[in-house]
Order: structure tokens, then C-alpha cells, then sequence
């Protein structure tokens, strides 16, 4: 891909997903300069077709919602655990309030 005068070549990424990203910018850039020039294979074509179709439309918002579905769960989880964790102080506040503790359980 030729660089013209005016434009500055990227400064280089920091992280491996950061380069990925510019080199998938880059091959869409190159993409778009095929297409536009009348130049492009017929299966870069049929790639962006396909981009463009119900079925593909629909399978991204299932893996979207796949995608918010497994965060819930996690967050459930991450919920529960905290849950469990503040029962297990509350049930020792009260073995101390009660005098029922183990003697440890009085330094704190």
C-alpha cells in the first residue's frame, strides 16, 4: 500500500491486540481500495456480501446476547460469593456478640 504525502504512517501499537487491530484496519482500507478500483476477487466480494446478510445480522446479535448472557452469569456468581462471604461475617459478629467465639475471634 503506498503511503501519500499525507498520510503519516500509524505510530506502531503497544500491545499485540493494538496491532492486530491496525492490521485489520489496513486490510479493510486495502478491501475498500479493490472494491472502488473494480479489482477485487470474487471472494472478497462475496466476503462483504455475506457481511451484509440477514442471516449474519442475526447470528451477530445471538452472539452478542450469548456474549451479555455468560457476563450475567458471572456476575451472579461473583454476587453469590460476595453474599456468602458477608453471611460468614455476620454469623461470627453474632457468635462473638454472644460469647460463643473462639478467643481469636476477640482480637479483632
Amino acid at each position: 500500500m503506498k503511503q501519500t504525502k499525507e498520510t503519516k504512517p500509524a505510530a506502531p501499537a503497544v500491545t499485540i491486540e493494538a496491532r492486530e487491530n491496525q492490521m485489520i484496519a489496513l486490510a479493510v482500507d486495502e478491501a475498500e481500495r479493490r472494491i472502488k478500483g473494480g479489482k477485487a476477487s470474487d471472494s472478497l466480494l462475496i466476503h462483504y456480501l455475506k457481511l451484509g446478510t440477514t442471516r449474519n445480522q442475526l447470528e451477530k446479535a445471538k452472539l452478542e446476547k450469548e456474549t451479555a448472557l455468560a457476563q450475567a452469569k458471572v456476575d451472579s456468581i461473583k454476587q453469590a460469593e460476595q453474599t456468602e462471604e458477608r453471611y460468614k461475617e455476620a454469623i461470627r459478629a453474632m457468635t462473638i456478640y454472644t460469647g460463643n467465639g473462639e478467643e481469636e475471634d476477640y482480637n479483632d
